[in-house]
């Protein structure tokens, strides 16, 4: 994680497609945390080679919002990781740890975010998070995953949810944010669903367009309610080191304490 991540807790990752610099231009003004350029689903095949020369173009320089490429090849990683705009690597398709040994020799010192995108790398989840010191972040690629796995209903991806939400807290990663919400016009459906995945453990969200950010910011960030609660927690525990009970009936012990300042750090970013 580079000094622009670190002072700002990512909770909107907005994908672009590789191939339209205009759009990723306009994405770096979105209010998005991080962009992320596509050179995957989001580029037609005639126009791979095209996008990845226009990404060279825009990471010449260093841009004031982190800028990540969703590579479509290992064989893209050796032009686009000596670039100074480049702040990390999305992986897609990542099915074993030695995946990304083979992507980290490629592209020594880049943060690297495995996509898990079929059944083999749900279960391996926690062996590609904790594969390499790289690896700043998993998250599933939840439009492969439904192929794969047949699922029609939206319940069918509940285990896998919890399998990469499990996986990135025993790496001692960040939560992973969830996948695209596919549907640009149902903003409700889209907050429902952040309700959920905040429920869930997840951080954040992908988007695939502007529009979306705003929604997936308010989903995330914690109430007022919850920030009261928080700082509560946290006064409690200066006064008293060990577990105790707040007026309320709420028992505090290390672990509420640790979840507490999460919530206040994340509150910050409205400060």
């Amino acid at each position: 994680m580079n000094d622009m991540e670190r002072l700002r807790t990512p909770l909107t990752w907005l994908y672009v497609p590789g191939d339209r610099p205009e759009v990723v231009c306009k994405a770096l003004s979105s209010g998005a945390d991080v962009v992320i350029v596509d050179l995957e689903d989001a580029v037609a095949p005639h126009r791979k080679a095209y996008a990845l020369d226009a990404t060279v173009d825009l990471l010449a320089d260093a841009h004031p919002v982190p800028v990540h490429v969703r590579v479509h090849s290992p064989l893209d990683i050796p032009t686009l990781a000596p670039l100074p705009g480049l702040c990390g690597l999305r992986v897609p398709k990542v099915t074993h740890a030695t995946d990304i040994h083979r992507i980290a020799g490629l592209a020594p010192g880049l943060p690297l975010y495995p996509l898990l995108e079929n059944a083999l790398a749900v279960e391996h989840a926690y062996a590609i998070a904790t594969a390499h010191p790289a690896v700043r972040g998993i998250a599933l690629g939840e439009a492969d995953l439904r192929a794969d796995l047949g699922v029609r209903d939206d319940r069918g991806l509940d285990w896998p949810r919890s399998r990469v939400v499990v996986a990135a807290r025993a790496a001692a990663l960040p939560p992973p944010a969830q996948s695209v919400h596919p549907d640009i016009g149902d903003l409700d459906a889209l907050a429902a669903g952040c309700a959920r995945g905040r429920a869930m453990g997840f951080l954040g969200r992908a988007a695939i367009h502007p529009r979306q950010l705003p929604v997936i910011e308010r989903a995330y960030l914690p109430t007022p309610e919850e920030i009261d609660a928080a700082r509560e927690v946290v006064a409690a525990a200066a006064a008293d080191r060990g577990a105790l009970a707040l007026p309320d009936g709420r028992f505090v012990d290390a672990a509420v304490v640790e979840g507490a300042h999460r919530v206040l750090a994340l509150a910050s970013r409205t400060a």
